[in-house]
């Protein structure tokens, strides 16, 4: 009998599908104790409060929206890949290279990186691309 097992790969998809979530955390971090008088955190209209925000804040939600933008690509990727029989170490070490620069790129969003938060942006696109076709003969 044949059991199927979770891969680094499938972990890491779970890693990046938990990334918008630590971005929003980020992004509301510190304001959950301030009054919505004062600024603080607005449960009863969290999207608009944080669409409010400047600076960091801000883009720490702005990098929330990317981690759900790239998602479905990465999740697509890994799974094509794992149909395709592609070669699980290389797949796996591919995945996690993914999760390192996606967690880079938040870290330079937020700190108002810009031109390199785009070039880690540009190299984990690329290594998502050749996920894609890592299985492909």
């Amino acid at each position: 009998m044949t059991y199927a097992r979770f891969t680094m790969a499938y972990w890491c998809v779970f890693v990046v599908a938990l990334m918008p979530i630590f971005c929003t955390v980020l992004a509301k971090y510190g304001m959950w104790n301030k009054p919505r008088k004062d600024g603080g955190y607005d449960n009863a209209d969290p999207r608009g409060w944080l669409a409010r925000q400047t600076d960091w804040r801000a883009r720490a939600n702005a990098a929330q929206a990317n981690c759900f933008e790239a998602l479905p690509f990465f999740i697509g990727a890994v799974v094509i890949a794992h149909q395709l029989s592609a070669v699980q170490i290389r797949l796996d070490i591919l995945a996690f290279v993914f999760v390192v620069l996606r967690v880079m790129y938040v870290a330079m969003y937020v700190a108002g990186l810009a031109r390199l938060r785009s070039v880690l942006w540009g190299l984990a696109f690329l290594v998502n691309i050749t996920i894609f076709f890592l299985g492909y003969r």
